[in-house]
């Protein structure tokens, strides 16, 4: 069974009852799109760590995927614990966003969209 499909397992059995499925934001649940965009990123970029991001009232529990060159993703995620399985499994380091923040790079990387952006 491959990671997705355990992830989706998991994600059935909460929305069978058992009090894990979505928990009233008004953010959709994360998806296997979302997933395998993930696992995509990681796959086809050097360096990248993730930083979790926590669940707040308008959005789910999300993870930012951050590469080497501060190019960076974000999405939605199950909760913390899968995102720290989700990893484990690709061999991504994980930081709580909460507590060490972003790093520089990202910004970077993002101010230099920007200023393409404006050319």
């Amino acid at each position: 069974m491959g990671l997705i499909d355990r992830l989706r397992s998991r994600r059935a059995r909460g929305a069978a009852g058992d009090g894990r499925g979505r928990r009233g934001t008004l953010d959709r649940p994360s998806g296997s799109a979302d997933l395998s965009h993930l696992e995509q990123f990681v796959a086809t970029r050097r360096g990248v760590e993730g930083y979790v991001e926590p669940r707040t009232a308008v959005t789910e529990t999300t993870i930012l995927l951050v590469a080497a060159d501060g190019e960076w993703t974000r999405r939605r995620i199950d909760g913390p614990d899968t995102a720290r399985k989700l990893s484990r499994d690709l061999a991504v380091p994980v930081y709580d966003a909460q507590i060490t923040g972003y790093p520089q790079r990202m910004r970077d990387w993002s101010a230099r969209q920007r200023a393409d952006d404006e050319l």
